[in-house]
Parts: C-alpha cells; structure tokens; sequence
C-alpha cells in the first residue's frame, strides 16, 4: 500500500466522522416534519376513504327507496301468484335495477323475504344463473326481524366473497308504506345489497402503499403508533390504518442518501486538499526511493542511490543502500541453493526449465539447433525395493555425477557450450546439448551413456541390474516450444522401452502421427454420437453339431474424419480418458434390441454375447444398466452372457467383483475372454466366477497340434470340472476343429463357421446354411432309395 493510499486510510475516516455527525443532526431535525406530514396525509387519505364509502352507502339507499316507489315493486308483493310473481314480475323489478343503476358493471343484489323468514325473491346482477343469497346476509335478515329496528343498512363480508353494503326495509303489505312496530311481524322485509367497488379499489391501493390492512370495525377505533389514523364510515362503522413500521422510514431514504452522498463529497473534497500537501512535502521523497528499490528488484538497476533528503528520509536512503548490497549476497546462495537437486547435487527440475528456456531463446534467435536427450532408469524401481532406497540414493548420485562426466567430456572435445545436466524427478534425468543436428555430438552422448550399463551398473563395489532408455527431441525440428520438447522426448524415450530398454530413439513423424491419431481418436470420441457413426456385427458361435447356440456381439466404428478405426485402436483410448460409459450403454441397449431377431434366426434358446469395458466393471451402476436394458427390451437375463477380458479376471478388486456378483444374480451368464492372453493360475482358473471360458485365438493356434493334444484335454478337463462350457476361438481349418472336438472343447467360434455379420446378412447366412443343410439332406437321401429300388 502506497503511502498515499495509507494517508487517505487514516485522515478520511476522520473527516468523514465530523460530516457524518452534522448530517445526522440536519437528519433528526428534519425526520420530525416528514412524519408529521406523512401523519397529516394518511388521516386526509382515511377521510377520503370514509367520504367514499359514504356515497356508496346513499346510492345504496337511493336504490333501495326507487325500488320501494316503484310499480314493480307493488305488482310483485301484491301478486297472488309466485310463479308469474317470480318470472313476469321479476323481469320487471330487474330492469328497474338497471335502469336505476349508473353503473350496469357493478355488483347489485335485491331480497324480498316474507314473514316469518321465506325468501321470496333474490336476485343479483352476476353471471351466476344459480346464484343464492349469502347466509350471512340471511342471518342479518333474522337478527332483524327479531330486533325492534323498521330500517337499517350494514356492512357484510360473506365468506369467500367481497364485502356488501345491505340496505333493509320492512314495508306493511297493505299499505306498502314502514309499518307500526306492533305490525312488524306480517311485514315484509326489502333488501338491496351493492359492493363498494370505489371503496375497495381505494382500500386496497391504501393497503398496497402502506403495507398494512385497513381495518373495519362495529367497533370505536383509535390511532396507535407514532403514524395511524382512523375514520368513521357510519353510525356504527369505523376504519382505522397503521402502516407498518419501516413505513415512514422508507419516505425518509431519499433524505437519507441525499445527506450520505454530501457527507461523503464534501469528505472527499476536504481530504484531497489535505492529501496534495502530504504528497507534496511527505510521500514524493519517499516513492522516489521506493522507484529506485522497485528498478532495483526488477533489475533495471544494480544499485540504491541515495535520496539527497534531510532527517529521516536522507538516513532511510542510505540504511536500505546497505540492506540491498547485503540481500544481493544473500539471494545468490539462496538461488544457487534451489536450483540445486539436493540428492545429486545437479541442477533440479526448476532450473532446468528455466536454463532450457533461455537457451531455446537463444537457439531461436539464432537460428541455431538443440537438443534434449531424456533419459530413464529401467529397473530402478526394482533395485530400490529389493536392495533398499540407501543403494538407491547412491546410485542415483553416482549416475548424476558420471553422467555429468561423460557429457563433458565429449562438449569439450567437440568445443561446444556446457551442457545442461538435469534430475527432474526420482529416476528420470534431462540433457540439454548446443550442438547443430547431425554432427554427431548426440549420438556420441547417447552410446556414451549406454556404455555405462554395460554390465550392470557398479555401486558401492556392487552391480546392479539397471539401463537407461534415452529419448531424443530436436529444436525446432520436433518441437516448438520447451513443453513440447519435453513430451517428444519422453514419448520417444517410451518408445526405446518397447524397442527392448538400453538404447535411444529419436522422436519420428511415425511417433509424431500416431500421437496425433491417438489424439483425434479421443476427439473424435468426444464429439461422436454412437448412434450416427458406430454398428454391431454379430458373430455366430456353435456346437460339434454345428448348431447356433449364441453370437457375439461386436463393435464397429467408422467415423466421417477417421474413417474406420478398429477396436483395438479406439476402446484403449476411450477407457484411460474416461469415455467408454457412453459406448458401453450404446453397445448394451443396442444388442439387446437385436437379441429377439437372432432368437428367431438361431432358436429360443440363444444366448447373446456382449463384451464390456474391463474399466465398467468398477462402476456401480454397470447392473443398473443392463437391467433397465432387459426392461426396455423384454429380454431374458440368462439369456444374455457378459463376456470378461481374462488379463482383467485375473485382477479382480472388490468393487468389480461386488459388481460380477450382483448380474449373476440377476441371471446374467459371465463368460472369461481371450483366455491364455495373460498370466494365469491354476488357482485362478478354479477361482474364476463364470459359467464360460473362451479360449484365446493364440492359445488355440498353439494347442491345435497333435503332440500339444494331451494339454489340450487337460485344460479343457479342468473348466469342465469347474462346471464351465469351454468355447474356442479362431476356428480357421478344419484341422483345428477336429483336434479341439477330440479333446472335448463344447463350442467353436472362428472364420470356419462365419466371419462377422450384421444382423441382416446373419439372416441370409443362416437362410445358406438351412439350404446346404437340406442339399445335403437330399443327396444322403437318394443312394439309400436307389439301393431299395435294386432289391426290388
């Protein structure tokens, strides 16, 4: 923080204080007129409301006496009939209601009720032909006629509905004029109800902006709180409204922000006054030390000139000037020191990369060449564990120091700059040569570092079982830039560990292509939709007899960039990144959906195949899936068999096998594949939770051999004495198919019976075999009927 800034931090809040507290009186004083106002207001606002409802009330009462006065009226109380009273006169008294109302919208209800309590008449003005009269209102008509009262109006809240003002009338039936109180009882009593819509519209905005309910009371009412007012609708009906209380306080945030925003500006104008001069006198002396520190630290600059300043300032100068020269020294061990591989004592990982980047840089610039060589110890790892990380360490050291050695040796020969020895992690070393490409100097290097192995590797008067697998990358050739480099080195030092170990490989466009294909394959994968780019083919599995006893089910991919990628290509790929769940599901709900069709080719009792990712089998909900498959698709489960890769049966965790267990319960079958691929035990054979084994294509092509046909058996024995059905892949001649049917395999599966096939040329396949089938039929048919016909 600069000390301009620390300056602002500690005088502004200061200076901001006093206005604070001047606004906050002009505040206080002036909050009191604004709640009177708003006092003054909200009881002009009820009295209003009050007048409202008061005309509603006369119109009400107009109503109710233009009714009484007319002649339709008098013809429907004196009527003898009810139903021309209802009907005839009815139309009569509402056509009188609207000519009389103003408003042919609003809400207009006329009663007619006969002693003792029969309601002769109702009507309202709604688009309820089934309308009745609200029984609150019934009730206030009974409360009437028991009370003394020849006229009264009220106002009701029906349940449900919106309030109603109802005016009541009893009229004597002779004279149709109120009647004496003793004749009360033979009177008839005239209601009209209307709803105050202005009152309620009113009401309601009053509720709205106040944020409180106006209360309605039978009851006095009287004002509460600080802003409440009240309002007398009727002789017997008052009003009272009390804003809620963040009410006022609300009307008073302009003020509020108008005096917040003038403390805070007029704080702001004061302190930047204050400020020109701090900076002007204080701060400008000391940032001019603080440029010359920061150039300093950059390195811009060697060294602190000293502030030409008095008293504090000028004595700061010169003491940070020996503080530098002192940290100068002291950074130089410090950085000698991290860049240092504390175990051998060469440069480390951090270094390395930044050196390389310069010296690419550099090689850039100068269209010159480099190389790096990356070099990895095999069977370090072995020697570690066996002998122990003390043999371990010392190797390390001792190939860092002879590496380092024989490098030397040969830049100096050569005259070239030093090159850049480096142990980037545990086993694994980097060299960074300046050398032009093709002059040798690298191959040099490598056959020189080869040599050290030649042998073993001698430590502590002792030979170890190591080598080194060396990959070269070239500047700018293989890379353009040092990450790249590095990949292209470690891929080709990967590739000299499957050319054999103890060599070098030079990264190549061949390397380069198939990482590349390897990463449009993932890509690709990414991006694709299943159901657009990939098929099943089906290949048919059968008995000694040569019966279709099941067909397996196999992925095909053929994509519109790639064109067709093989499934040893593509399934690797998609289970290290992850992407095999979706290709799985595909190939699950897809083959399912085909299981009825090859039924009906091969029988009922066709078992269809389907091989899964060997990484699924560690996800939980693999069961799930193949059972919400059956269900969509209305298949068996013993009618499906999941076919296992036997390298991964061998390395069964305990959430694969929970997961194995789980579909055999379920009735799935599970069927071990490409058996005799791996490394497998007799225990693990025995161990196995399958009702099948198919036998790898390589392991039958080695077995098919009359003097290997005693294995054959036993192998063979020994899954039928596990209760497995032993299936035979790669059934290419008919050599093969007799030998394996000698020593008792159950099934066969290869080019011999049928090459792949989609499930539409699996029909016509499977149409071919019954026509052979009934040719042969037919020819063993017609000697033995030439034979009868002879003897005869």
């Amino acid at each position: 923080m600069t000390l301009g800034k620390r300056a602002f931090l500690l005088i502004f809040p200061v200076v901001l204080a006093g206005y604070v507290v001047a606004a906050t009186l002009l505040y206080m004083s002036q909050s009191a007129s604004v709640r009177g106002l708003e006092r003054a207001r909200l009881w002009q606002q009820l009295g209003l409301l009050g007048a409202v409802f008061q005309n509603d009330v006369t119109q009400n009462k107009s109503l109710i006496y233009s009714l009484v006065e007319g002649t339709a009226m008098r013809l429907f109380v004196n009527e003898p009939d009810a139903g021309y009273r209802s009907n005839a006169i009815g139309v009569m008294m509402q056509e009188s209601i609207r000519s009389l109302s103003d408003d042919p919208t609003r809400f207009v209800s006329l009663t007619v009720i006969r002693p003792p309590l029969s309601i002769d008449y109702y009507y309202e003005n709604s688009d309820d032909p089934f309308a009745e009269i609200p029984k609150v209102q019934v009730e206030h008509a009974r409360r009437l006629i028991d009370s003394p009262k020849l006229s009264d109006w009220t106002y009701l809240k029906p349940q449900g509905a919106e309030p109603l003002i109802v005016h009541s009338e009893f009229l004597d039936q002779q004279t149709f004029n109120r009647p004496v109180s003793s004749a009360k009882a033979g009177s008839i009593l005239i209601q009209t109800a209307v709803r105050p819509r202005q009152f309620l519209e009113m009401k309601a905005k009053l509720e709205q902006e106040y944020g409180a309910e106006v209360e309605v009371s039978t009851h006095p009412l009287t004002a509460t709180g600080a802003v409440s007012a009240t309002a007398k609708l009727g002789p017997m009906l008052y009003a009272r409204l009390t804003p809620h209380e963040g009410h006022v306080d609300d009307k008073l945030a302009n003020l509020k922000a108008l005096l917040a925003v003038g403390a805070i500006g007029l704080s702001l104008f004061t302190i930047g006054l204050v400020l020109l001069l701090v900076r002007r006198f204080i701060t400008n002396p000391i940032a001019r030390l603080d440029r010359q520190l920061t150039d300093v630290m950059s390195g811009k600059r060697s060294e602190l000139t000293p502030v030409e300043e008095l008293g504090e300032i000028g004595r700061l100068s010169v003491n940070m000037k020996q503080l530098h020269d002192d940290a100068v020294e002291s950074f130089g061990l410090v950085r000698t020191a991290s860049w240092t591989d504390t175990l051998t004592g060469i440069s480390n990982r951090a270094h390395f990369n930044d050196r390389s980047t310069q010296i690419l840089e550099l090689a850039r610039a100068s269209s010159a060449g480099c190389t790096l060589l990356f070099i990895d110890v095999d069977n370090f790892k072995f020697v570690n564990d066996k002998y122990g990380h003390k043999v371990g360490d010392e190797l390390l050291t001792t190939l860092a120091a002879r590496l380092e050695m024989r490098v030397k040796a040969v830049t100096e020969r050569r005259v070239l700059p030093d090159a850049l020895v480096a142990r980037l992690s545990g086993d694994e070393f980097a060299i960074m040569v300046q050398s032009h490409p093709g002059d040798g100097t690298v191959s040099e290097i490598s056959e020189a570092i080869v040599r050290l192995f030649d042998g073993g590797f001698e430590v502590l008067e002792q030979s170890y079982p190591v080598t080194a697998s060396i990959g070269i990358a070239v500047f700018p050739e293989d890379a353009a830039d040092l990450p790249e480099l590095i990949a292209n080195a470690d891929a080709a030092m990967y590739q000299a560990k499957a050319q054999g170990k103890n060599g070098s490989a030079r990264y190549s466009r061949s390397l380069h292509e198939k990482r590349t294909r390897q990463r449009h394959i993932e890509e690709e994968l990414r991006a694709m939709n299943p159901d657009d780019e990939m098929h099943l083919v089906f290949m048919p599995i059968v008995d000694g007899h040569g019966k279709v006893t099941a067909c397996e089910a196999l992925l095909r991919w053929t994509s519109p960039l790639l064109g067709r990628v093989t499934p040893d290509e593509f399934i690797p790929i998609a289970e290290t990144t992850g992407l095999f769940s979706k290709v799985d599901s595909w190939v699950i709900d897809t083959a399912m959906a085909n299981c009825h069709r090859i039924k009906q080719l091969f029988g009922a009792e066709t078992i269809l195949c389907i091989n899964i990712s060997s990484a699924e089998l560690y996800n939980r909900s693999i069961a799930d899936r193949f059972c919400d498959a059956l269900d969509r698709h209305a298949v068996e489960a013993r009618s499906i068999e999941i076919e296992l890769t036997e390298t991964f049966a061998v390395k069964l965790g305990d959430q694969s096998q929970r997961n194995i267990d789980m579909l055999r319960s379920k009735g799935f079958r599970i069927s071990i594949d490409d058996f005799g691929a791996g490394y497998t035990s007799v225990q693990q054979i025995i161990d196995y939770p399958a009702e099948t084994i198919k036998l790898d294509r390589a392991l039958v092509e080695s077995l098919t051999n009359s003097s290997a046909l005693p294995t054959l058996r036993a192998l063979i024995a020994l899954c039928h004495a596990q209760d497995m059905q032993v299936v035979a892949e790669g059934v290419d001649t008919t050599e093969k198919m007799t030998l394996l049917a000698a020593a008792g395999c159950d099934l066969y599966q290869g080019y011999l019976i049928s090459q792949p096939r989609t499930v539409e040329d699996l029909g016509i396949w499977a149409m071919q075999r019954l026509l052979e089938q009934a040719r042969e039929s037919a020819g063993a048919k017609a000697p033995a009927k030439g034979r009868k016909t002879s003897r005869t």
